[in-house]
């Protein structure tokens, strides 16, 4: 059953820690999981989670480290001392060790380090510091399990047991030659049933994915999702195997871009969460609202400039709202299926190809929404016919372009290294709005002479 937070539980807990019954907290606590403790963590007073921290074993502390609100953790990290974090980081894997102190001042950064009584964990976390947080490098933990291609199957099986008491989960276990370099993967069948003499170079598999330590991390989803890996190798310039990124990781790694192509595309230029500060929010928020309302101004400029028709035909100006509408509403649509391609590396053929099926795509959708236009803006609005045609074929008109656009633009924005995603916000809904009305009161100042 999936567990859920509520006021009555959240009221227990911190009617128990007014009253510091610590044994009765600790045995409400034991059945849920570390994951679990850190989301009621996260609704509690800082003061209240750092006093439930503080009695539960260090084994469940470190991963509910790993699940806390930013601001949380780094709370409770200020009220430990480096010898305290040392003892939380010790429990964990390299990679995660290495995302929690990697939060840490420089001075205690380096205090909690000297604190680390397992030396080659504490070079593990530093080697993996030194790498940009958004590769595999910055993404592997160096905790696997590896076998030398010439040793025979009753001395790889020594060495796995060996490797595998500081391994929380093989997914797979890698070949290597004398110098380290990764030559390919072993099954645990084939292990299984060859013959204690046989040389592990007789039955591994040569063919093997893997990424290199400065592989951006958004690559490596892609190639662990495409082919269904639930851990994959990363080795360093010289192909030698030097860690693994496993699935937990990719699903961080995929969230945090989703949320950031969701926030992009709602006009949120920052990194941001309700939790943030009033003044936090407002910097993400307020350089998008600058943008949509200058073209705003753009739009009752273009429209100003059709003052004549407003004299003659002041019927088409309450068509506006609907084509700036439609206007944005395809561009959006033209530029998410575009930036979703770009995001999945499933867009083929040239750009020439793909604008000519947006534009047929176009074509028809715009001629059905046209017949619609034409019919209901005559039976229900008492609309004259060459107001209707002129406005359909201006609907026409404009989804063709919002089209192209949404579908031209976020192409254009990736090829410069910018993210697509930008392409289905108020960008391309402002600027659509903009063409829109240009588009429409242009092709009825041609139909109908003002």
């Amino acid at each position: 059953m999936e567990f859920k937070i509520s006021n009555e539980s959240i009221q227990q807990l911190e009617d128990l820690i007014s009253a510091k019954k610590e044994t009765e907290l600790l045995f409400l606590l034991q059945e849920y999981h570390a994951a679990d403790i850190a989301e009621i963590m996260n609704e509690l007073h800082a003061e209240d989670a750092i006093y439930i921290f503080d009695i539960l074993d260090s084994e469940v502390t470190a991963e509910i480290l790993l699940e806390l609100d930013g601001d949380l953790r780094e709370k409770i990290l200020n009220s430990l001392s480096p010898k305290e974090i040392a003892e939380e980081l010790d429990e964990l894997d390299t990679d995660d060790a290495a995302d929690i102190i990697a939060e840490l001042p420089e001075k205690r950064k380096e205090e909690v380090l000297l604190e680390l009584e397992d030396v080659d964990h504490a070079k593990d976390i530093v080697e993996l510091l030194r790498y940009d947080e958004d590769t595999a490098g910055g993404l592997m933990a160096k905790e696997f399990v590896s076998v030398n291609e010439n040793w025979s199957v009753l001395t790889c099986v020594k060495e796995m047991r060996k490797q595998a008491e500081n391994v929380s989960r093989v997914h797979s276990i890698y070949v290597v030659d004398n110098d380290g370099r990764l030559k390919g993967r072993l099954s645990l069948k084939d292990l299984l049933t060859s013959s204690t003499t046989t040389h592990i170079s007789d039955v591994y598999i040569p063919k093997v994915d893997s990424v290199k330590v400065d592989t951006e991390n958004t690559e490596v989803a892609r190639i662990m999702q495409k082919y269904d890996l639930e851990a994959i190798p990363v080795v360093d310039e010289m192909g030698r195997l030097v860690g693994r990124v496993t699935i937990d990781d990719i699903v961080d790694v995929i969230k945090e871009e989703a949320d950031k192509d969701y926030q992009l595309a709602a006009g949120i230029s920052q990194d941001v969460d309700t939790n943030d500060s009033i003044l936090t929010l407002t910097k993400a928020r307020l350089p998008w609202l600058i943008l949509a309302m200058i073209g705003g101004f753009v739009a009752v400029n273009v429209s100003r400039s059709f003052e004549d028709a407003m004299e003659k035909y002041g019927i088409l100006f309450f068509f506006t709202p609907l084509i700036a509408a439609m206007a944005g509403n395809v561009g959006v649509q033209s530029s998410a299926i575009i930036v979703q391609g770009l995001a999945n590396n499933t867009i083929s053929g040239s750009i020439f190809s793909r604008l000519t099926k947006e534009v047929s795509l176009s074509l028809l959708n715009g001629f059905l929404l046209a017949i619609l236009l034409m019919i209901g803006s005559h039976f229900l609005l008492g609309v004259d016919y060459i107001i209707g045609i002129t406005v359909a074929i201006a609907l026409v008109s404009v989804i063709i372009i919002a089209s192209l656009i949404g579908t031209f633009v976020p192409i254009l924005l990736n090829k410069y290294g910018i993210d697509p995603a930008l392409a289905t916000g108020p960008f391309i809904t402002t600027s659509n709005d903009i063409f829109g009305i240009l588009i429409y009161f242009s092709i009825a100042k041609v139909i109908l002479g003002f």
